[in-house]
């Protein structure tokens, strides 16, 4: 009986821009009935991949094969039209447009997309605005407008990077829906316990080539993150610095107290000690957002207090907030990085008030600092004129280190790690660790359970805009954080 071909089949795919190559040679094929995850380091050529794929961009060489059949996508219309649907890391939404302009925008049949978005569970309004609705939800939505034209091949890039558990549970029911039905599903994460859970076989990225293409089960979480880092693999191990619980009667650097604000946030109260690394964690839309948004002074509070080293701090103002030593690293890095800047302008360009002198910048002190940031984060510094050209995880790099070069007292990380790599998250929890040994103290929300005992001291959990619940990090394993984040009982000891 003659084998049918697969159904997604990449050979040799390279692409370059100037000097920077970001596909090498790419191979990488897609069987029907399976789900084949991509993986990869940041930068290693994935995004590139992707856009080729669904016709976003156009290969320098190499060929693709749909079905058997060779093809040449000049445009995301006729990748859609050969059976490949994507939904993309970031939404793929003009945000000023409502939900039903942007369905039309693209070419998707309302009816053919209102079953999905009642199998999803998403209840939203079409006429509302795009920039009204919170980043799951978009996501979800991404995912309904991809579903509605019933592709062969379904492409989901970082898909669950932003979702919560029950999103998360309704997007992998889709993919065994994919699978069973005979079609194929290309995911690419960094979660490789989602990986192992979901998918077939895997292959791995490195350098702009495919290096390795395993089953799942074969060689675990090991051998991807081998084959993903090459040599630097060797050097990716888990934070070892030393853990502390809160410190007694110590002093407190960020004191937060009785705090409302936003939709959500009610009457929350705790402190970040000096040298501390607090971590939060909840599940969507319980007031994380307000709570940052506000601590930054992009949101005003609409009770309670903020006081750093015993200060009050006026948040009418993101300035004002920088000005007493508090920064913000968002997980959106779309709306931090200045794409079409350089790599040191990006770093400096907060800071350039504190390296004038006499109203000239003191170019000494910035290269400086801009050194140090790279050398520390290992930034990628080969497409050095334009930020735009690094992958997500150099861009979250430039992010963080921007605060390197001019210092702080209060980093606000909001699940810093998002989308990114597993050695590019340690790096960062190495540079969070160091950075509390220094005596700076930072304030992490993530979404990723495991991070909290690998960085944190101490967590809290947010539950309806209020805190229910805090933990030494050594004993907030992933359940006890989910008891907690569904305000259930404390368990008891057995």
């Amino acid at each position: 009986m003659t084998q049918p071909p697969d159904l997604l089949e990449v050979r040799e795919v390279a692409k370059s821009y100037g000097p920077v190559v970001a596909l090498r040679s790419a191979d990488l094929s897609a069987a029907p009935g399976g789900c084949h995850p991509l993986l990869c380091a940041n930068g290693a050529g994935k995004s590139t991949l992707v856009k080729i794929l669904s016709g976003v961009l156009r290969p320098d060489s190499g060929t693709i094969a749909v079905g058997g059949k060779q093809v040449r996508f000049g445009n995301p219309v006729e990748a859609l039209r050969a059976g490949i649907a994507p939904v993309f890391q970031d939404p793929a939404l003009v945000p000023h447009l409502s939900v039903a302009d942007n369905f039309t925008l693209t070419g998707t049949d309302r009816a053919a997309v209102r079953p999905w978005l009642a199998r999803l569970n998403l209840h939203v309004d079409l006429n509302e605005r795009v920039n009204a609705l919170p980043l799951a939800l978009l996501r979800m939505l991404d995912l309904a407008r991809a579903l509605a034209h019933d592709p062969q091949l379904l492409l989901l890039d970082e898909m669950t990077a932003a979702l919560p558990s029950d999103y998360t549970e309704l997007v992998f029911a889709v993919m065994r829906e994919w699978r069973e039905r005979g079609r194929s599903v290309l995911f690419i994460s960094h979660r490789l316990t989602e990986v192992q859970q979901i998918c077939d076989r895997a292959t791995v990225l490195r350098d702009g080539r495919a290096v390795d293409t395993h089953r799942t089960a074969e060689g675990g979480e090991a051998r991807i993150v081998s084959a993903m880092l090459g040599e630097r693999a060797s050097r990716v191990d888990l934070p070892m610095a030393e853990r502390r619980s809160a410190p007694a009667g110590g002093p407190a650097r960020l004191e937060v107290e009785h705090l409302a604000a936003g939709r959500r946030l009610q009457d929350v109260s705790f402190s970040v000690g000096v040298g501390e690394v607090l971590g939060v964690v909840s599940l969507e839309g319980q007031g994380e957002d307000d709570l940052f948004l506000t601590l930054a002074g992009d949101q005003r509070m609409r009770s309670g207090s903020v006081l750093v080293d015993g200060t009050p701090v006026k948040g009418r103002h993101p300035i004002q907030a920088i000005r007493r030593g508090i920064t913000l690293v968002p997980s959106d890095r779309q709306h931090a990085v200045l794409p079409q800047r350089s790599i040191r302008e990006n770093l400096t360009l907060p800071l350039y008030s504190s390296l004038r002198s006499w109203g000239w910048i003191n170019d000494r002190k910035e290269r400086r600092g801009v050194q140090k940031a790279v050398e520390e984060l290992d930034i990628d510094t080969r497409a050095a004129d334009a930020a735009k050209q690094l992958s997500g995880g150099n861009q979250q790099k430039l992010t963080i280190g921007r605060w390197l070069v001019g210092g702080y007292d209060v980093m606000l990380c909001f699940d810093p790690t998002r989308g990114i790599d597993v050695g590019t998250k340690h790096q960062i929890y190495r540079l969070l660790r160091q950075q509390a040994a220094e005596g700076r103290s930072v304030l992490m929300f993530t979404s990723e359970l495991r991070e909290v005992p690998l960085v944190c001291d101490r967590v809290v959990v947010l539950h309806e805009g209020r805190i229910v619940a805090e933990f030494p990090a050594a004993a907030a394993d992933e359940e006890t954080l989910l008891h907690a984040m569904h305000n259930l009982p404390a368990r008891e000891a057995s």
